[in-house]
């Protein structure tokens, strides 16, 4: 029985930065988010590829210990795939081609064994399918959701209906304010509260985190990298190191989410150092902790 569950894509990506280029490359919210936590914990991932995907990407994945019985492979079709550039602005991905391919029909299904997971993390896909995994997970101590600013456009009503249903928020600070319709972020993540998340997350790409909870915030530095060459999947890997440290100690208290913070600030910033999973293959337990303690010393004063 897994304790994690992560359910969104699993993609195949073309990505050009100032600094290379990959094709067909393993991306999706899923990936990323299942390959961060697995530094902590044993995920389980949900997710729908096509006959065309690459068997060794998920052979990448079940050796890292992430459990795949969860991904649904449909020989009717092809695999998601996301085309997209950066410029020297490395904070935002312009998109050249989005091919939805079988994730078009996606209808997340959870195997017996992952319903009674006490931690899951609702990546970035339509919220009437994250409203339909809710029902799927019997008693979930955290849920941590995660959206776009594509279905606050087209799915506003039912993400605010998944948003009253989760224990953490997480958006981006465009995404934060168009949400709650708020140039301040203070004022969207209150708004948030009321709607009963115990913890809103506000990622500001190379400005750190901010926390928001009743009465209390934190805001978490970035890392100061001298070497980005591609932060595709730096959000989700994020996400995943943090709900995996929080499953890792089966937490939700405020003070281990400071902590998972941190961790999924570290994760996300080694991520950015290469294309695809290439530098979270060569990760090591002790690099993410030598890391952690720098982020501390940040802190200090």
């Amino acid at each position: 029985m897994t304790n994690l569950v992560i359910v969104g894509s699993v993609a195949l990506d073309t990505v050009k930065t100032p600094f290379g280029k990959v094709k067909d490359a393993l991306g999706g919210a899923a990936t990323y988010s299942s390959y961060a936590a697995s530094f902590f914990a044993k995920p389980a991932i949900v997710g729908v590829v096509g006959s065309d995907f690459p068997k060794q990407h998920l052979q990448l994945l079940q050796q890292r210990g992430i459990d795949t019985g969860g991904v649904k492979v449909d020989k009717n079709g092809r695999t998601f795939r996301w085309e997209g550039y950066y410029e020297y602005d490395m904070n935002e991905a312009k998109t050249v081609k989005t091919e939805l391919g079988v994730f078009a029909n996606f209808k997340p299904q959870l195997p017996p064994s992952y319903k009674d997971a006490e931690y899951a993390f609702l990546a970035n896909i339509d919220p009437v399918l994250q409203l339909e995994v809710l029902q799927q997970v019997r008693k979930p101590k955290l849920v941590l959701l995660d959206t776009m600013n594509y279905w606050i456009n087209n799915r506003k009503r039912q993400l605010l209906e998944v948003v009253k249903k989760v224990d953490v928020l997480l958006l981006n600070d465009s995404e934060a304010r168009q949400l709650f319709e708020t140039p301040n972020l203070v004022k969207a993540a209150g708004a948030a509260l009321k709607l009963g998340p115990r913890f809103v997350i506000i990622k500001k790409g190379e400005h750190g985190a901010l926390l928001f909870s009743d009465g209390n915030h934190f805001s978490a530095p970035s890392y100061p990298l001298e070497n980005i060459r591609d932060p595709t999947g730096c959000g989700d890997s994020f996400a995943g190191a943090l709900i995996g440290y929080l499953a890792s100690r089966n937490s939700g208290s405020e003070k281990d989410i400071r902590k998972a913070i941190i961790y999924g600030s570290v994760v996300a910033s080694f991520n950015a150092e290469d294309f695809s999973l290439e530098r979270m293959k060569r990760l090591t337990a002790a690099e993410i902790e030598k890391r952690y303690r720098e982020f501390e010393r940040m802190r200090e004063f």
